[in-house]
């Protein structure tokens, strides 16, 4: 994966690895520089722009070693600690955190370390710390847009929209062709479901030859398209130029795929949809993954299972809704988030964080039951704790708090041990109807296992088989809500699983659609429309293009 470096980060480190002072134009109001930084040497620098160049150059182990060679001679050195901090960004987010807050340590009037600091925090999800050091930023360094930009992500993701908005608005005030404030903006207002001025926008945006793949995927994806828009003769106009490089491309396929799907030219829409992805150029291990799979199931044995019952927190309060991305997650948090007693929280890393910190998160880990074996109960119990203060930040009231993030089905076995009584509603979707969604959108590289076909099918042969096993240790703790029963009725199964949750039925959760807050998900447009049969069996539209996938999930292709 190329780790480009966001422009704030790069245009810092070209000036601040310059063996010149800082620009006056470059340098932030009133910062005052560190000891360490004032006694910097030629040396230094000429090492960090070197490693600057090859970061830039995606050479990153070399670019580590020189700025550890920094360190070696000058300890604590800020800008090496910095880009550190960026090198890890992607890759390991915890150790870009560490580098961050040490050189936010020696360096702390610096409001670039503390948006890069607070930038690593809302990665993670731990929103609180990153709007701290972000508004710190901008207490430094009131025109800081890319401040801008992240606090109003930030606040998009903590479900306070209407305040983010405000963000992006002052941020193109500042710079009004920036890429970060344009398609954020349109993003805030998508995800609050004013998908018009959305479009709106995206249409300036592009106009102005800003982001224009990613301006044209946003853009598509705010209505639905029964005739052919003028917009898909200029995104196969734009496919012919090679200026925008792969992600670019990619984005443009999933775009035309997009419209041409709506408008029921499959063959040419899933023609585009495999360009996309092979533009992308996203490789996954499944091999390794199997492995990682067998580790799971046999660390977490029903004798682990009993033996660690009495451990965490026995708060109800905790609802986990898991599952493949594209089954159902986000219309099932939207169903359970419109009674008033429940609080949907988005997508969360936090547990992933907890998981990877005692080693069950790693894929690359062969000994998942000696990971297992360290948590005791103390420690059960104190991160299970942390874990509840985390939810309540975001609704101190609330009888249930929802974390949808879908691949928490592989932390199954962990949700066991930290929340006895937390509930988990596993969303469940036809195989190839499921596999397909995923294919069809341009999603990252943590999704890599969605690139290809048969790789997908494989992949969900293994998500199967995972689920299949927490079925079995934790019998009758895991509600399954089939996507097809909630779509054929609506209210019958709505009601269960509000009764799963423990509440009394309110008839607000029927009209799902008309809920405020911020979705912030590729479901944001489908969520915010009555309930739809237009997406089951789904996969027919395709059949012929996509016999690899078919092949590949076997006798899970209910065909």
């Amino acid at each position: 994966m190329s780790n480009r470096l966001p422009p704030a980060w790069a245009k810092h480190l070209k000036t601040q690895t310059a063996t010149k002072a800082l620009s006056p134009k470059v340098a932030p109001p009133k910062v005052q520089p560190s000891k360490v930084a004032m006694s910097r040497t030629h040396a230094d620098d000429m090492l960090l722009r070197q490693a600057l160049e090859l970061q830039q150059a995606d050479r990153l182990t070399e670019a580590e070693e020189l700025c550890l060679r920094v360190l070696a001679r000058t300890p604590e050195h800020p800008l090496a600690l910095y880009m550190l901090g960026t090198l890890g960004l992607g890759f390991d987010d915890e150790k870009a955190l560490r580098y961050f807050a040490r050189a936010v340590g020696a360096d702390p009037r610096n409001p670039y370390y503390h948006l890069s600091l607070g930038e690593a925090y809302l990665k993670v999800s731990e929103f609180s710390p990153a709007i701290r050091h972000i508004q710190y930023a901008l207490a430094v360094k009131p025109d800081l847009v890319e401040a801008l930009c992240a606090l109003g992500d930030a606040y998009s993701a903590f479900d306070k929209g209407e305040m983010a908005l405000l963000l992006f608005e002052k941020a193109l005030k500042i710079a009004p062709d920036h890429p970060l404030a344009r398609m954020g903006l349109s993003h805030a207002l998508a995800s609050l479901g004013r998908m018009d001025e959305a479009a709106v926008h995206l249409k300036e945006t592009i106009e102005r030859r800003i982001a224009v793949p990613a301006a044209y995927n946003g853009l598509v994806h705010t209505r639905k398209y029964a005739d052919e828009p003028p917009e898909l003769e200029a995104i196969l106009a734009e496919l012919r130029d090679t200026d925008h490089g792969s992600e670019g491309a990619a984005a443009l396929h999933h775009a035309a795929g997009k419209v041409l799907n709506d408008m029921r030219r499959y063959k040419e829409a899933m023609d585009h949809f495999k360009k996309g992805n092979q533009a992308a150029g996203h490789k996954f291990d499944l091999e390794n993954y199997r492995r990682w799979v067998d580790a799971m199931i046999e660390a977490f044995s029903p004798e682990l299972v009993a033996s660690t019952a009495a451990y965490g927190n026995p708060s109800e309060v905790p609802v986990f809704v898991v599952g493949m991305p594209r089954s159902g997650t986000t219309l099932t948090e939207q169903i359970c988030a419109s009674h008033p007693k429940v609080h949907g929280a988005g997508e969360l890393s936090k547990l992933r964080r907890i998981a990877m910190a005692i080693g069950l998160g790693n894929r690359f880990n062969a000994n998942i039951s000696e990971s297992v074996a360290t948590i005791t109960k103390d420690l059960a119990r104190t991160l299970a704790d942390e874990h509840l203060a985390y939810l309540r930040e975001r609704a101190p009231d609330a009888l249930r708090i929802i974390d949808k993030m879908p691949h928490n089905f592989e932390l199954i076995g962990l949700i066991g041990i930290l929340f006895p009584n937390a509930r988990i509603i596993h969303c469940r979707r036809d195989a190839i109807d499921n596999c397909i969604s995923s294919f069809v959108l341009q999603f990252n590289e943590a999704h890599s296992y969605s690139a290809d076909l048969q790789t997908l099918g494989l992949y969900y042969r293994e998500y199967d088989r995972l689920m299949r096993h927490w079925g079995r240790i934790f019998p009758g703790r895991i509600f399954e809500n089939r996507y097809e029963t909630l779509i054929e009725n609506q209210e019958e199964q709505s009601r269960r699983l509000i009764d799963y949750l423990g509440l009394p039925w309110d008839d607000a959760c029927l009209r799902f659609f008309d809920r405020d807050g911020s979705v912030n998900t590729y479901s944001r447009w489908q969520v915010r429309q009555p309930i739809y049969k237009s997406s089951v069996k789904r996969w027919r539209n395709y059949e012929s293009e996509i016999q690899p996938l078919i092949e590949s999930l076997g006798d899970l292709a209910e065909v």
